[in-house]
């Protein structure tokens, strides 16, 4: 079974590039010379380079004893959230703007969701010295304030998207507007393993240090470099494409999905794309998503303001179909309790959005010697406030 992307983009059936008109020669162009680039030599050396000594990878694959104990496995956390700016997106923004600088683009225009990849898309232009302007839903601007400050600071220009839910969604309908608008001069950085081809398949090459690294980690640890889980939360996907991407032929692993089940998967108030979404397209790939009968899409929902898309990437749903990953989902009560058990436990306060993926280690049976990863995607300064007034502290 091939669980990557074929030339035209399709993980199985999924994936393709639906793209308007106006922006076919941007995306033909980075169809035909993403790879080219990505093999270069120089493209290889400056982005390591830029991965050790800025980002500061490699990051530490921890062994938790607390939480092993108390779910009675061997329980070890990819470290992401260590990472400089606090989150794995720095990975494929510092890989984007490398790309963008080859092929001669001046300006750059990103969505975020929970600020995070924002935060990191502001870095890589301040760091470049490219203008940067970053889209963000107007209500994810109120509930994630500590990152738009930062992204400010760092530069850029946050604009609201006052659209639809106010969202990720809506934040990025607005950037490929107005990447519509400005085509020639402009590069779009997505933050996901979403949208058009070849988008999910660089963002998850990208994002594959963090596998990568996890191999020779576990070697060190275990004397064995091929854990018997790994869990990692999905919202469009890229820090589980990620964490999975050098084990996807490696069958003994078991890989597992997580995903925001909001309020409740029958609640109306969810976002587990998997079990409530059906065949669609959503900018510009066919996916999985959630949508009405006649097409419209419903409105996600999460406390997790970085897991509140109405899809996943084209990837994630091949390998939902093929059934290579098991996605189950977390509420928002199963992630903000596991969260504070982590911070309890570890002296570690991760991002919501890495709670998910620690809410099912009561749902899973664990033997006492498997070894399990969970890639702790980010950190949890920015969720601060959200933390403060579920717990009322």
């Amino acid at each position: 079974m091939n669980y990557n992307a074929n030339k035209k983009g399709y993980y199985g059936e999924f994936g393709g590039s639906f793209v308007p008109e106006m922006l076919y020669p941007n995306v033909e162009e980075l169809q035909n010379k993403y790879l080219k680039i990505m093999n270069e030599e120089s493209f290889k050396k400056e982005f390591q380079s830029l991965l050790k000594d800025y980002v500061g990878r490699p990051s530490p694959l921890y062994f938790a004893k607390r939480l092993s104990k108390k779910y009675n496995t061997k329980i070890y956390l990819k470290r992401e959230d260590l990472n400089h700016t606090g989150a794995h997106k720095i990975n494929n923004t510092i890989g984007q703007i490398l790309m963008a600088k080859r092929l001669g683009k001046k300006r750059i225009i990103a969505e975020t969701g929970a600020g995070q990849h924002g935060v990191a898309t502001a870095t890589v232009c301040a760091l470049t010295g490219i203008e940067c302007t970053v889209y963000m839903g107007e209500i994810d601007i109120a509930r994630q304030a500590p990152n738009v400050a930062r992204m400010k600071m760092l530069g850029a220009k946050v604009v609201p998207a006052m659209s639809g839910s106010k969202t990720l969604k809506d934040a990025t309908n607005e950037a490929i507007r107005a990447w519509i608008n400005n085509p020639v001069d402009t590069y779009y950085i997505i933050g996901s393993v979403v949208g058009f081809h070849p988008y999910p398949d660089m963002v998850a090459r990208f994002q594959s240090v963090i596998s990568e690294e996890m191999k020779w980690q576990l070697k060190e640890h275990e004397n064995n470099e091929n854990p018997d889980y790994i869990i990692a939360c999905v919202g469009g996907g890229s820090n589980a494409s990620g964490a999975f991407y050098h084990y996807l032929n490696d069958s003994e692993v078991k890989l597992i999905a997580v995903e925001a089940a909001g309020k409740g998967i029958d609640s109306g108030q969810s976002a587990a794309t998997t079990i409530l979404g059906k065949e669609g397209i959503i900018h510009g790939s066919k996916t999985m998503l959630m949508q009405t009968d006649d097409g419209q899409i419903i409105e996600p929902y999460s406390i997790s303001a970085g897991l509140d898309y109405p899809g996943v990437g084209p990837q994630h749903a091949h390998l939902f179909k093929t059934k290579r990953v098991k996605y189950l989902n977390a509420t928002d009560d199963e992630a903000m309790k596991a969260g504070l058990e982590l911070c309890k436990l570890e002296g570690i306060i991760p991002a919501i959005e890495s709670s998910h993926a620690l809410a099912v280690l009561n749902k899973i049976k664990f033997k006492k010697e498997d070894i399990v990863v969970i890639n702790l995607s980010g950190r949890g300064d920015k969720d601060l406030d959200t933390y403060i007034n579920y717990f009322n502290f």
